[in-house]
């Protein structure tokens, strides 16, 4: 058995980068960019007018002239054809090009305007009033995003207006999920009193979809070694595997010993933390990754958060996965020596981490109103409020 700590640094070495493809701007959401990019020119690409209004030259405002006659009327995606000259004005609308001649738009609300000729009502005009300067964004060849970088709506918007409408980014894995166990079976079903339903299978699926990731493989096995081996035999094709359930010390629990008679070598067997203490991980022959989590739902939790992103986000480029710092809101006792993580909710009025009550990790509602998890290390007994303590969000966000 392992720390926690020793895990991670397993994890590390077993992490290696997903190859790269590229693909349309159109599919980028939720994708992990695998190039960084530049500003292509600069942003705004030229003096952009802020607002409907007049473009006058700066000087004739201070030389006291305040009625200007129209020389051209400039919208949004034209170009200026006329100079502008002393005693006269451009009638501009947001967003056009704003010829370098004229240094002030005045809004139109502060104007008058009559027969081609507009009287400005304002005390006050000041250089580059109410005008967006050519760069003043981003200058050409500035770096932008820096890989790795999840496309949100928001990238993928910045994306466009860069010009970027194909993007390289990280391929997905090819993933297998399989539920293990004779007592789970399907939420559609009728159940015994000696049964539960597979609540497990539809988390794992839940979890990687906010990677993008829709498993190739899907299904549920009973605790049948000839049944196991068969599955397994399948799911360990793909780049990442991972079962739930048969992991622990019991009679039943068969996950491990097939495994091995498939060739997949145990990378390490039991971690130094509650939940999830009989997690299981082993390479494939083929170079893939097992993750063999334990089957309470809270173990199941745990460990996908704290053990398969932390792969997750190395494979996809990241030095790790996130882990914040926030202060506990009451103090928590822990009466056994080993790395505990526990479900909390962030605070908002407080800035901090209340705890969560839970019956354990079979409780299936420990998850439902957590943030995230946090963590109490081995060797500390009490944590006492205000400690700062660390914190890994759920479903791969904050």
């Amino acid at each position: 058995m392992i720390s926690f700590e020793e895990a991670i640094t397993t994890i590390s070495t077993l992490s290696q980068h997903f190859e790269t493809e590229y693909i349309n701007l159109e599919d980028a959401d939720n994708r992990i960019l695998a190039e960084d990019i530049y500003a292509d020119r600069d942003y705004p690409p030229f003096n952009r007018a802020a607002m409907d209004g007049y473009a006058i030259m700066l000087s004739d405002w201070e030389s006291g002239l305040r009625k200007y006659a129209i020389t051209e009327i400039i919208y949004a995606g034209q170009v200026s054809k006329q100079a502008l000259t002393s005693g006269n004005c451009y009638k501009i609308m947001t967003g056009a090009a704003t010829p370098k001649t004229a240094n002030v738009i005045i809004r139109k609300e502060d104007t008058h305007e009559i027969d081609n000729e507009v009287t400005i009502a304002v005390e006050t005009a000041k250089h580059l009033q109410n005008i967006a300067t050519q760069g003043q964004d981003l200058k050409y060849q500035a770096l932008i995003l820096a890989s790795p970088c999840k496309c949100t709506p928001q990238t993928i918007s910045l994306l466009a207006s860069v010009g970027k409408a194909t993007l390289k980014v990280y391929k997905l894995p090819t993933v297998a999920v399989i539920t293990t166990g004779d007592e789970v079976i399907a939420p559609s079903k009728p159940t015994a009193s000696h049964q539960i339903r597979n609540s497990n299978q539809y988390l794992l699926k839940a979890l990687l979809k906010k990677w993008n990731i829709t498993p190739s493989l899907c299904e549920h096995v009973q605790d049948n070694k000839n049944l196991l081996t068969k599955a397994f035999k399948e799911a360990i094709k793909n780049q990442l595997t991972i079962i739930n359930g048969g992991v622990s010390a019991g009679d039943a629990d068969y996950v491990p010993a097939v495994l091995k008679s498939l060739g997949v070598e145990m990378v390490f067997h039991k971690v130094k933390i509650r939940p999830g203490k009989p997690l299981w991980i082993g390479k494939t022959p083929l170079g893939g990754i097992v993750f063999a989590l334990p089957g309470n739902p809270l173990s199941c939790l745990t460990t996908f958060t704290i053990f398969v992103e932390d792969y997750l986000y190395k494979c996809f480029g990241y030095a790790s996965r996130p882990v914040y710092r926030f202060p506990i809101q009451e103090s928590r006792i822990k009466k056994h020596p080993l790395t505990e993580f526990f479900p909390v909710q962030i605070s908002k009025s407080q800035q901090g981490l209340n705890l969560i009550s839970f019956n354990g990790s079979g409780d299936i509602t420990a998850g439902l109103n957590a943030s995230g998890l946090a963590l109490q290390p081995d060797l500390t007994e009490e944590l006492k409020k205000e400690d700062i303590i660390s914190f890994y969000p759920f479903n791969n966000s904050l």
